[in-house]
C-alpha cells in the first residue's frame, strides 16, 4: 500500500490526538515505517531525526538490540497474563529495581498503563489512605500548581490547571485548589522576578496551613512543568514544598512521568533537591519508550493503611488488564542497565551543556520572548514583541508552521502553542543535538521570514 491509500485510510478513520482534525487531512503527515537509531523513516524512505523523542518517551533511540533481545525472549515465555491473584517474573524484578533506583523509603509499587493512570493511581491512593489510617478522616481537595499537566484522565485533569486542555471539561472535575507557580514566563504588573517568587511562596504556605485538614494531596511535577511550557521552577522550590506539606501532615506527590529517567540530568528529578515524595508517579521513558508501563510508587506508612482482613474493605479497589505486563517489564528491565552500561545520565549531561551554548544564540532574538531549560528538557517561546512579550495571534499558528518548517528540514518536533520543545533522548550522541539545534533555529527563522518578521 503507498503513502497516499495510507493516508487516505489514516484520515478516513484514525482521530489522532491533541490533533484539530480538520487541518490533520491537508498536512501529508509522515506515515512512520521505521527507526534506526534516533531517526523516523517514513514510508517514502525520508529520514527525520526524532526531537522530541516520540513524545519524551525515548531513551536509548529505536531498534535498541538489548531491549529488543529482552522482548523476543520474554515471547517466548508468555506476552501476558494478569496480576489479579497471580504474579510474573519480569514485574517482580522490576518493581525491585526501581525501589533501589528511587528515592529510599517508596518500597512499594503499583502498576499500570501510562502518566495519566500512574497520576490516577496516586490521587486514589492518597483519599483512601487518610480514611483508613489510624483516626481515620475524610480529605477531599489536592493541591497543584497554575498551568499544571498531570495527564488526561478525569482524575488527573482535575488537578490540572491548563484552561486549552481542560477547560471543555470543567463539570466533570472534583474540586481542587491551585497555587501560583514560581515559574511563570509573564510577571504580574510591578513585580520583579524576586518579589514574584516571594508572593508565591507566601501563598503556597498559607494556602497549606489555611486547609490542611481538608488536603490529601499536593502533586507536583519536580522542579519543571513539561507541558505548561517548560517552566523551570527556582533552586529550593520543591525542597520548600516537601518541607511544608510534612510538617501539616499532607502527602507529597511527584509527578515524574516526563520528568524521570533523565530528561533533568539524574534519573529523577527529585533527588536535585534530595526530596522523598509520599507518592511517585513514573512512566513514558520507563521502557526507553518501547511499550506501555506505568508504576506509582508509595512508602511503607501508605502501604500499611491498606493491610487487613478481606471483611475490613481496605484493599485498594483499582485495577488495569494489563497490570505490570511481562513483556513491558521486560523492555524496562533492559533499559535500566542500559543506563549503567552506556552512561545515559553522563550523556544527557553533555547535552543539556551543549544546548546551554546553543540556545545562548537566542539571547538577542527580536521573536523570542523567553528560553527556559532543566538538562535536556527545552521551551523556546515564540512572541511578536519581545519588549511586552506580545504574543502572536492563535490564528497565525506560528509554532506550528515552525514544525512543518523544521520538518522539511529533517527533524520532528512539536509545539505547545508557540513554545518551541527540543526534547531529546537522553542517549542521543551529542553531535545529533547539536544537528537538532540547527535546524530548529533555522526552520524558526524561515516561518518568521514568512511572516515578514525581521531574523
Amino acid at each position: 500500500m503507498n503513502t497516499a491509500d495510507l493516508r487516505h485510510l489514516d484520515n478516513a478513520h484514525v482521530w489522532h490526538p491533541f490533533t484539530p482534525m480538520l487541518e490533520q487531512r491537508h498536512e501529508e503527515t509522515p506515515v512512520i515505517v521505521a527507526g534506526d537509531g534516533f531517526h523516523l523513516i517514513d514510508t517514502d524512505g525520508q529520514r527525520y531525526l526524532d526531537g522530541t523523542s516520540s513524545l519524551w518517551c525515548n531513551v536509548h533511540g529505536y531498534r535498541v538490540p538489548e531491549i529488543d533481545r529482552a522482548i523476543r525472549d520474554q515471547l517466548d515465555c508468555i506476552a501476558h497474563s494478569t496480576l489479579l491473584g497471580l504474579s510474573n517474573v519480569p514485574s517482580i524484578r522490576l518493581a525491585a529495581e526501581l525501589v533501589q533506583r528511587v528515592p529510599p523509603g517508596l518500597e512499594h509499587l503499583f502498576y499500570s498503563d501510562n502518566g495519566s493512570t500512574a497520576v490516577e493511581a496516586a490521587l486514589k491512593i492518597a483519599y483512601q489512605y487518610y480514611q483508613q489510617r489510624p483516626g481515620g478522616e475524610i480529605r477531599d481537595l489536592f493541591i497543584s500548581l497554575s498551568g499544571a499537566y498531570h495527564g488526561d484522565t478525569v482524575g488527573s485533569v482535575s488537578v490540572g490547571g491548563i484552561d486549552l486542555f481542560h477547560a471543555t471539561y470543567g463539570g466533570l472535575l472534583f474540586k481542587t485548589i491551585k497555587v501560583p507557580s514560581p515559574a511563570a514566563c509573564r510577571l504580574p504588573p510591578g513585580q520583579t522576578r524576586e518579589s514574584h517568587h516571594a508572593f508565591c511562596a507566601a501563598e503556597l504556605e498559607r494556602t497549606i496551613v489555611e486547609h490542611r485538614r481538608q488536603i490529601a494531596g499536593f502533586i507536583i511535577e519536580p522542579l519543571v512543568q513539561g507541558a505548561a511550557g517548560i517552566l523551570v521552577h527556582p533552586p529550593g522550590w520543591l525542597r520548600r514544598v516537601r518541607e511544608l506539606t510534612a510538617a501539616n501532615d499532607i502527602l507529597l506527590i511527584a509527578d515524574e512521568v516526563a520528568t524521570g529517567f533523565g530528561r533533568t540530568g539524574t534519573l529523577f528529578a527529585c533527588a536535585q533537591e534530595e526530596v522523598r515524595p509520599d507518592l511517585l508517579c513514573l512512566s513514558k521513558g520507563i521502557t526507553g519508550g518501547y511499550l506501555p508501563l506505568a508504576a506509582t510508587l508509595a512508602t511503607g506508612e501508605i502501604y500499611d493503611a491498606f493491610l487487613g482482613e478481606p471483611a475490613a474493605g481496605k484493599t485498594f479497589f483499582h485495577g488495569h488488564t494489563y497490570t505490570g505486563n511481562p513483556l513491558a517489564c521486560a523492555a524496562a528491565l533492559a533499559s535500566l542497565k542500559l543506563f549503567e552500561k552506556n552512561d545515559v545520565l553522563g550523556n544527557a549531561r553533555q547535552s543539556a551543556d551543549l544546548l546551554q551554548r546553543r540556545l545562548a544564540e537566542l539571547c538577542d532574538h527580536p521573536n523570542i520572548g523567553d528560553v527556559r531549560q532543566k538538562g535536556i528538557m527545552v521551551g523556546i517561546e515564540l512572541v511578536q514583541d519581545k519588549t511586552h512579550l506580545t504574543p502572536f495571534p492563535p490564528a497565525a499558528r506560528v509554532g506550528h508552521r515552525v514544525v512543518l518548517a523544521a520538518r522539511r528540514r529533517g527533524i520532528v518536533i512539536r509545539p505547545l502553542g508557540d513554545v518551541i520543545v527540543l526534547m531529546p533522548a537522553p542517549a542521543m550522541p551529542v553531535e545529533l543535538v547539536d544537528e537538532l539545534c540547527t535546524a530548529t533555529l533555522a526552520a524558526i527563522d524561515d516561518v518568521l521570514r514568512e511572516i515578514g518578521r525581521p531574523v
